[in-house]
């Protein structure tokens, strides 16, 4: 494929990321996200066969740049416990941004598009089985340098930290207030046994 073809359909997945983070994915017709993108609505199809194909590709290019980032946060020299402790302070500004509304796909669609795509739910799948192993590499390396100590194993541990946030993260939208998310990064500390 052509680097502006590439650059096209990016664009439309940019683009929709943006407009459904605020208003989920039912809400948002394709011409609203095509008007915005700046591409005219008769060549969805030319990018994506259906507009479930879309949502996939929408969670799938959401995830790539998700993990990047957190491959980033894994690959800086720092110690473990800097290295989870980063990754959770930018999870919460993430979730207490806009009133805590909140950026995370996974939190603003997870439920919605579970039930109307197999397609999106095993993306949503792959993708926080992505999130949560990096957890998992995080917390191993913290326990290797000494800077971590945990109680369970650490795949068990990593559920359990990332299923706590979404669920801290869902409750600080509909209060649109940061206190869930006060709690959550309060136990995760604690059940890290970070300072």
């Amino acid at each position: 494929m052509p680097v502006q073809e590439i650059d096209t359909r990016q664009r439309i997945l940019d683009t929709a990321e943006q407009i459904m983070s605020h208003k989920g994915y039912a809400a948002v017709g394709l011409n609203e996200v095509l008007s915005a993108a700046g591409v005219p609505k008769g060549s969805f199809y030319h990018w994506f066969g259906s507009k479930d194909a879309f949502g996939e590709a929408l969670i799938e290019s959401y995830f790539e740049h998700y993990l990047a980032g957190m491959d980033e946060i894994i690959a800086r020299p720092a110690s473990g416990a800097d290295r989870l402790s980063a990754y959770w302070h930018d999870f919460y500004d993430m979730q207490a941004f806009n009133e805590c509304q909140g950026r995370c796909l996974v939190v603003k669609l997870g439920a919605e598009v579970a039930d109307l795509s197999e397609t999106m739910r095993r993306a949503l799948i792959v993708g926080t089985s992505g999130i949560a192993k990096r957890i998992e590499r995080m917390i191993e390396d913290g326990v290797a340098d000494g800077s971590v100590t945990i109680d369970v194993a650490p795949s068990e541990l990593a559920l359990d930290l990332y299923t706590g946030w979404i669920g801290a993260s869902v409750i600080a939208k509909i209060n649109r207030a940061p206190e869930s998310l006060d709690r959550v990064l309060a136990m995760t500390h604690h059940r890290l046994h970070l300072s």
